[in-house]
């Protein structure tokens, strides 16, 4: 790295070239954040070097090889980018603490855990609050949809057409947007939720379709906040690989029930998975069977049809 160059501003220039090629780049920004801020607290000048990189992925809190190989994933790119100013620069080579991707079994929600989340929302402050409104309304919609928590805030008034019970998702992962069609059960809900944020006299601030206290539109943030105070509130256990259950799991919820309820009016499958990927947003069908966990209800359907097929014989 060129003494003139900080890491700092090269990760800024890396970012910025990668953003106007289309790429969010979210997460890996964060991350390359944090390698700018260990590089700085080690006082390490000079290049970008396999050894830095390993320093770098080794000192995650967590100790796990899976956020290390995450960490090597997210600087390699960065590393090729750096390569072109300074030829001394080491690309760390793929694998080097195993594989980056490794599918964590989520903790897929009851529908009685759903309904205690909605109703704990009427205890958000302020008491009797658009949050806790916003709240509810947005968890039943995901759970409800499968919409990701930034698709559901992101909403704007003009996106939702409670008479026709369609959503425009505009803009979503990837810069794609679609149309997601909704229950009527879920319509009315959002209709009752719209009856009491425009008798808000500050809810009308805003195009937002979600609304907090003052006329503060909801974000992600703010609604993956009172998610977290609600499941302390809850003390739910995780059923899954992750410490606590997760508000995207809401999402990976919403396809297991599905499926659910396709075997049990007999669709096929098959196609009907493929409907499923295009309401999802997804880019490939594969993504929506990333989504798919072997529930207990899911796992008792296959052993159904297994017997059918083969007529109990081993």
């Amino acid at each position: 790295m060129s003494a003139r160059t900080s890491f700092s501003t090269r990760i800024d220039d890396y970012l910025a070239v990668r953003r106007r090629a289309g790429f969010a780049l979210k997460a890996e920004g964060k991350q390359l954040g944090q390698f700018a801020r260990f590089v700085k607290e080690v006082g390490h000048h000079g290049p970008l070097t396999v050894q830095l990189a390993i320093r770098w992925a080794s000192s995650c809190r967590s100790g796990r090889r899976l956020t290390a190989a995450r960490r090597i994933e997210a600087i390699r790119p960065f590393a090729s980018y750096c390569r072109q100013f300074d030829p001394a620069t080491e690309v760390p080579p793929r694998g080097l603490f195993g594989p980056a991707h490794r599918r964590l079994v989520p903790h897929i929600f009851t529908d009685e855990e759903i309904l205690d989340l909605l109703a704990a929302c009427d205890h958000l402050y302020p008491p009797g609050g658009l949050r806790g409104a916003s709240c509810a309304a947005i968890f039943g919609l995901m759970a409800a949809t499968g919409l990701r928590i930034s698709e559901a805030t992101g909403l704007a008034r003009l996106d939702v057409d409670l008479d026709q019970r369609l959503l425009h998702i505009r803009c979503a992962k990837l810069g794609k947007s679609r149309y997601v069609p909704i229950h009527p059960t879920a319509a009315e809900a959002l209709r009752r939720y719209v009856k009491k944020r425009d008798r808000d006299p500050l809810g009308g601030n805003t195009d937002a379709f979600f609304v907090f206290d003052y006329g503060r539109p909801a974000s992600t943030q703010s609604v993956g906040y009172a998610f977290k105070l609600l499941r302390a509130k809850l003390k739910w256990r995780a059923r899954g690989d992750h410490p606590a259950p997760r508000l995207q799991d809401l999402r990976h919820t919403f396809v297991c029930h599905r499926l659910q309820d396709w075997y049990a009016q007999g669709l096929d499958i098959d196609r009907s998975i493929l409907a499923l990927s295009t309401y999802l947003g997804h880019a490939k069908v594969t993504d929506t069977y990333w989504y798919e966990t072997a529930t207990p209800e899911l796992l008792a359907i296959a052993a159904r049809h297994f017997v059918r097929c083969h007529g109990g014989t081993s």
